[in-house]
């Protein structure tokens, strides 16, 4: 056996055991579900947004929404912040800093969310989408990786998952929170899927 294998097989268990044995987080996963299936019951919209591999993670989030997770059902409104015309822009007219929460302003009204996803916690233009989406009087919920973060402190629920000293791990982890809150808010809305 490889044993560089074995290793990056076996830190990935250690990071979702964690994840599996903390309470507060799977507290924290169960209230941004809440928030979620909320705005769904008042009509809102959810937006995404990160970066490099985050932002790939965003846009699986938006899709898995607005197209499907397991089985058949009616399309929920999500949209990733993604649009190279949108993105080069307005790195390029105001700068990348801005590039989610300019998206957020012309976009998102009171009532939607922002799923802001950051391993770090320190992104500056997810910090700007935050705090655009604030002042929109939306709902923020971050994902991060670092406790205590920047990004975090401006969420109604920052889920945290620390996944070691790499941000790999950390999105293996953001990939299964958003799974689960997939998952969570098909059960609410139909039910049926999960018989």
């Amino acid at each position: 056996m490889n044993p560089h294998i074995q290793a990056a097989l076996q830190e990935s268990v250690s990071a979702l055991s964690n994840l599996l044995g903390n309470a507060e987080t799977h507290a924290n996963i169960e209230h941004a579900a809440g928030i979620l299936i909320a705005a769904f019951e008042n009509g809102g919209r959810i937006f995404s947004c990160g970066n490099g591999g985050s932002m790939s993670d965003a846009m699986h989030f938006a899709e898995e929404l607005s197209g499907r997770y397991r089985l058949n059902r009616k399309a929920l409104g999500a949209t990733a912040i993604s649009d190279p015309g949108h993105l080069s822009c307005v790195a390029n007219d105001f700068g990348y800093d801005y590039v989610f929460s300019r998206y957020i302003e012309g976009n998102a009204k009171a009532g939607d969310v922002l799923v802001g996803i950051s391993t770090s916690g320190a992104s500056k233009n997810i910090i700007k989408a935050a705090e655009a989406a604030r002042a929109a009087g939306m709902c923020v919920i971050t994902l991060t990786g670092q406790p205590g973060s920047a990004v975090g402190a401006l969420a109604d629920c920052d889920i945290c998952t620390p996944g070691g000293k790499f941000a790999d791990r950390v999105q293996e982890l953001h990939i299964k929170v958003i799974h689960i809150l997939i998952e969570l808010v098909e059960r609410k809305f139909y039910p049926e899927n999960y018989a």
